[in-house]
């Protein structure tokens, strides 16, 4: 998620209400693909209205209730590291036994941030990002006590979404392209990045640090990525415009079947990098995802896959290495997440100028579903655009229009949660391919987007952060009832 979020449009509702496919997913469904089937079970009990809060933070429905976990400039970090970094973005939940969860998080910071990821010692990839990004490991529990947190990650920059492994480790994913050489500025505080950016970095819930880049999975502004269930490939999201980003597969080379730092001890140039080619039935690729509307809701589409000539991007940038029309686009590709069957890809919106072609059409959040035995792609989910919020105008029913779906977990009942990055209200979103899209939770405190939705594997918490002021939060109620 970059910083370009709308907050000029603060006074506006959510534009956009959800719209999904009724089959075509054998994670939620057992059924074949091609094969429509009435809607899934998960989701078809509506949640409850969602109810103020009276501190005025996090509005929910009846019966379920928050814990602020870790506040920016506020919690400490263990070992008198500081206290607790700015800007909480990705993350991922492990259980650490008895009732206990750790959580890796992402800080999306730039250099010379009032609450910057401190450089600790053996944690730093490049000195000259200070009080930028990183990670940090969270160590909580059903009640959202803090139990402690510590930097895991530092010197990295705007470290935005990223992905769990099967193994148990956390891939965190910069989201930019600086590199060495590059000067930053903030206020008063300037540097000179002494070394490239733009990576991937793995990341252990015990502290083990390793701030070595992940070079094979390419240079560019990733967003998010989900590793397959073979351990053999790798799918990569791309938040970028001018031109639009790309979705992408990384292949392990033969033989290499991904692990514990695997990833980091592979050469730069390991494995093949490709981007999606969605194939139309005339044979030509489409040049981008917003051509495609709720009209092709569950349709399956073919995709190809097409390699990318410079992964590191040494002279242009990786999209760009790709003429329009020979791959496809797609404004602000945004969360990840794998099933066993396929990995669900985010587009987050695309309705202002340059946000897409002149004559595709506008659309405020598409979810989608690749599946890797098929090799096809559904759109199964779709939020048409509103232009109530993009004139600054409050909707009628701020808890039932939508826009801006960013982040995507899969729930242990197998239903979708998403994080809303919208103009107006912010939400966190249940939703269904084949069901409905509810409100589980609002943003009272301002508008600032949710980030990094991770359900713990017993079903018991929901964590997810609000970017702005820099909060995690444990969320618990009957999520069975409502999601199983």
């Amino acid at each position: 998620m970059p910083s370009s979020r709308r907050t000029f449009l603060a006074s506006g509702a959510a534009a956009g209400v959800g719209l999904a496919v009724a089959g075509g997913l054998p994670s939620l469904a057992q059924a074949s693909p091609a094969r429509p089937h009435p809607p899934v079970k998960p989701g078809s009990v509506p949640f409850p209205p969602l109810v103020d809060d009276p501190k005025g933070v996090l509005a929910l429905p009846k019966g379920f209730s928050y814990k602020v976990v870790t506040r920016t400039g506020v919690t400490r970090l263990d070992r008198g590291q500081g206290t607790t970094p700015s800007d909480h973005d990705g993350m991922a939940v492990y259980d650490a036994g008895h009732g206990r969860y750790t959580l890796i998080q992402n800080h999306e910071i730039d250099p010379g941030a009032e609450f910057g990821v401190p450089h600790v010692k053996g944690t730093v990839y490049d000195a000259g990002a200070v009080d930028a990004g990183g990670c940090t490991v969270i160590k909580t529990d059903l009640a959202g006590r803090n139990l402690g947190e510590f930097v895991a990650l530092s010197g990295t920059i705007s470290n935005c979404a990223g992905g769990p492994t099967p193994w148990g480790t956390w891939l965190t994913c910069e989201e930019t392209e600086d590199r060495a050489g590059d000067t930053w500025e903030e206020g008063d505080r300037s540097g000179v990045y002494q070394k490239d950016h733009g990576y991937v970095f793995e990341v252990w819930a015990d502290g083990s640090a390793d701030p070595k880049p992940i070079k094979c999975l390419g240079r560019y502004s990733h967003e998010a990525l989900a590793v397959d269930k073979d351990r053999t490939r790798i799918y990569l999201s791309e938040d970028a415009d001018a031109p639009n980003g790309l979705f992408y597969r990384w292949t392990a080379p033969h033989g290499v079947k991904l692990g514990p730092g695997v990833l980091t001890r592979l050469a730069p140039n390991a494995g093949v990098l490709a981007a999606m080619q969605i194939i139309m039935d005339d044979g030509s690729v489409l040049p981008d995802v917003a051509y495609l509307t709720s009209a092709q809701l569950g349709r399956p589409f073919p995709v190809r896959w097409i390699e990318v000539p410079d992964r590191d991007a040494r002279t242009k940038s990786v999209r760009e290495q790709f003429a329009d029309g020979q791959v496809t686009r797609g404004r602000k590709f945004e969360g990840v997440w794998a099933t066993d069957e396929g990995v669900y890809v985010v587009n987050s919106y695309a309705w202002d100028e340059g946000d897409l072609p002149a004559d595709a059409a506008p659309h405020d959040g598409m979810v989608w579903f690749y599946n890797y035995r098929n090799q096809t792609i559904q759109l199964v989910t779709y939020f048409p655009h509103q232009t109530a919020s993009e004139e600054g105008t409050a909707v009628k029913y701020t808890d039932l229009t939508f826009d801006g779906p960013d982040n995507v977990t899969v729930t242990p009942w197998g239903s979708l949660v998403l994080a809303e990055d919208g103009t107006g209200a912010s939400h966190v979103l249940s939703t269904v391919p084949g069901g409905p899209t509810y409100a589980i939770a609002r943003n009272q405190l301002n508008d600032s987007e949710f980030c990094g939705p991770t359900f713990s594997a017993d079903g018991k918490v929901l964590f997810v952060n609000m970017q702005d002021p820099g909060l995690t939060l444990a969320i618990t109620g009957p999520w069975e009832k409502y999601l199983g």
